[in-house]
């Protein structure tokens, strides 16, 4: 767990600082990678507007009210799927290993990607992300190779958001959209290419879930306050009510929270029949009324979730299904922002 607040520690600072990449340089240099992603060719991205993806996908229920924006974009940032128990386990992915690209694309792309296909054009790259185990090494040399394989996967990230910028974006709105390691990442991402940048005024809304979001990191880039407002940003970690993990008491900061029911900072306890729906197990099913919403010291709460056969569902860290319990809300919401930042222009509200 000490392990796990370094890197995480650590990550903020370098996000913070451009100086601080140069700490991992030598240890960067020892880990060789075959292959350099060329995101030029459409086999580098998971969810691509010129390819047929899961994150096209769209719940049946859904179908007969379909109608897509194409004239905003979303860069989404997906979480780890290097989940690879074998060892030793490398700490890099490679992007040649299918079980890897198919939890990717049949899991996260479809679960969460897709709940913004109506919102805007999808762009989901393949990265060369860290192995799972990045998050907890077991000593100083097992955290400098995570360290080291965090910054090779920002670097690719970062790498396919400058492609999509000059080859993709043609000056659309942005939505920025990430969960888990992708969080890691999209975190970065903001803080270089849009906190106090021109590019702020082309950001829709950025819905960092799964990770601590630090407002001290940003200068000009605030915490969402209102369910229609632009520029800002919106964070959740879900975790069933009472539940209290080591890691968040030992924040030296309180996260960013939104609650992703009533989307404002005046309304943060919301039950579970204000939820319109959930998408579990069965990507065709929407089922309302599964679990509520309440937030609490930068993070959220939740009662034990409602749905056929959830007394089979023990943990408390409801962390793989942070969108999945408000893929009804997140839908509506980002149409929302949407709607308000096409109305609006460039004039922001947080």
């Amino acid at each position: 767990m000490k392990a796990f607040l370094s890197i995480i520690a650590l990550f903020i600072l370098i996000s913070c600082s451009n100086s601080n990449y140069a700490k991992l340089e030598p240890i960067y240099a020892q880990q060789k990678y075959q292959e350099v992603p060329d995101y030029s060719n459409l086999q580098y991205w998971a969810a691509h507007p010129d390819k047929r993806d899961p994150s096209d996908s769209i719940p049946a229920p859904l179908k007969a009210n379909y109608h897509p924006n194409n004239n905003v974009d979303v860069f989404f940032v997906h979480p780890t799927t290097y989940l690879d128990s074998s060892k030793p386990y490398g700490w890099t992915a490679s992007f040649n290993d299918y079980k890897t690209n198919l939890k990717t694309d049949y899991y996260v792309i479809l679960n969460q990607a897709s709940i913004f296909n109506e919102a805007g054009r999808i762009f989901a790259p393949r990265y060369r992300q860290a192995h799972i185990k990045s998050y907890t090494p077991n000593n100083k040399i097992d955290t400098g190779y995570a360290l080291a394989a965090f910054e090779l996967a920002y670097q690719d990230v970062k790498k396919s958001f400058e492609y999509y910028m000059e080859h993709y974006n043609n000056g659309r709105p942005i939505i920025i959209a990430s969960h888990s390691q992708g969080s890691t990442h999209a975190i970065r991402l903001l803080k270089e290419f849009f906190d106090g940048k021109p590019l702020s005024k082309k950001l829709v809304v950025a819905y960092l879930v799964g990770m601590p979001v630090d407002p001290a990191i940003y200068t000009s880039l605030k915490a969402c306050e209102t369910p229609s407002a632009t520029g800002c940003i919106c964070s959740w970690r879900t975790f069933h009510e009472g539940f209290v993990t080591e890691f968040v008491e030992k924040e030296k900061f309180t996260a960013i929270v939104t609650n992703p029911l009533s989307w404002s900072n005046n309304i943060t306890n919301v039950d579970r029949f204000q939820n319109s729906g959930a998408v579990l197990y069965n990507f065709n099913k929407v089922t309302p009324f599964v679990v509520g919403a309440k937030n609490h010291q930068g993070v959220l709460w939740t009662e034990k979730p409602h749905f056929f056969g959830s007394f089979l569902y023990k943990t408390e860290n409801y962390h793989i299904v942070d969108y999945n319990f408000y893929y009804m809300s997140v839908r509506k919401n980002v149409a929302e922002r949407v709607n308000s930042y096409l109305t609006t222009g460039n004039e922001f509200t947080h």
